[in-house]
């Protein structure tokens, strides 16, 4: 596998788009055609001075971008429900996904922290929230606040907040992140071609009909015919790919929607890779310009580019999904959130320590296979 292809492919494993972007930079860059030879002097008439030899001249050859990340780094993807159509609708977390690469950049872990997980939010004046102990995904909805201006939250200042929560809880630094909406992935998806997935499991969409159409819907009940995604090997098309990765009233709840969203992250590289892609700078601005203004990259000054470089020699091999264990928390009876088990607490401690490999080869169930 090339280096470029397989830096496209990491792109669609990380965040979807986070590099992919960046390999339209990427790519004409290490494609650019050279600059053509330069005309040489006039031939010299009889009477003129024989020219003389300039001395060479010496030049430090331009290191690559991003070639001073060494890592480790860490790359937070937010999926989230923006309801264009409810004006002042608030950003809601309903992925959220970090990677973390280790120092030297040759190998990968990517894992879900759960929607309503229950954690410690800062205080962030900026939004005027003055900080609490709730789920995470209202970190994002907490943060977009604008005060004064409730028609026009800010996608931005959510991914600050909830950034800044998930570094908290994680222990893990944020070095860059991107924002996508659900629209934005139903067009990546699409603009693709679908997506072959294994579905794992019997889903059952509380969301679409069959066709595609929205389910009619009074009040929080759904009614009418549901789509089905039932077990083997499934070409998806945009909204199927996004309703399947969406439905979390499924036999292991949340838990299990987060595997799904994994998985078909991983299938959308594969997709990526067979279409070979990387080697067509056209497909990919196709792929960044469908997304237009439904993804929001933050790098923290970084250039995408510069991740795009940096992790183009991830071997594929070293990539490795892993699903946090957690269950419910309640008070009085009532459903306060989620809280993740000790075995995928102390995993987190031991990718901050440097011991994820052992670690894993220890706990092998957390890895995501299938």
């Amino acid at each position: 596998m090339t280096r470029r292809r397989w830096l496209l492919g990491l792109a669609a494993l990380v965040a979807v788009v986070l590099v992919a972007a960046g390999a339209v930079v990427t790519t004409k860059l290490v494609s650019r055609p050279s600059p053509g030879p330069v005309a040489g002097p006039a031939t010299p008439s009889p009477s003129s001075p024989a020219p003389t030899t300039p001395a060479p001249v010496t030049t430090s050859p331009t290191p690559p971008p991003g070639a001073d990340l060494k890592g480790p780094l860490n790359l937070l993807l937010v999926g989230v429900d923006t309801r264009v159509s409810v004006p002042g609708w608030e950003p809601h977390a309903d992925a959220v996904l970090v990677l973390h690469v280790p120092a030297g950049l040759g190998r990968a872990y990517l894992f879900s922290l759960p929607r309503d997980l229950v954690v410690d939010i800062p205080a962030y004046p900026k939004a005027g929230y003055p900080g609490g102990r709730t789920k995470l995904t209202h970190a994002m909805s907490y943060g977009s606040r604008v005060p004064g201006d409730k028609a026009h939250p800010s996608t931005a200042q959510g991914y600050e907040l909830l950034r800044t929560t998930v570094s908290r809880y994680t222990g893990l630094r944020i070095d860059a992140g991107a924002v996508i909406t659900f629209g934005g992935f139903d067009k990546l998806v699409d603009t693709l071609g679908g997506v072959d997935l294994y579905v794992d499991q019997r889903v059952a969409s509380i969301h679409r009909r069959p066709d595609g159409r929205y389910r009619d819907r009074s009040g929080s009940t759904y009614t009418g015919p549901q789509m089905i995604y039932q077990p083997g090997n499934r070409h998806l098309t945009g909204w199927q790919a996004l309703d399947y990765a969406r439905q979390r009233y499924t036999a292991g709840g949340d838990y299990t929607r987060q595997r799904h969203q994994q998985q078909l992250i991983r299938a959308l590289a594969r997709k990526i890779l067979d279409q070979g892609l990387a080697r067509d700078p056209d497909r990919v601005e196709q792929v960044v310009a469908a997304l237009g203004r439904t993804l929001v990259y933050v790098g923290g000054g970084r250039r995408l580019v510069d991740f795009a470089y940096a992790l183009g020699g991830l071997p594929a091999e070293k990539f490795v999904l892993v699903g946090l264990p957690g269950d419910a928390v309640g008070s009085g009876g009532s459903y306060r959130g989620e809280q993740l088990l000790p075995v995928g607490r102390d995993f987190l401690a031991a990718l901050r320590g440097g011991d994820a490999d052992a670690y894993l080869a220890a706990h092998p169930s957390l890895r995501v296979r299938s």
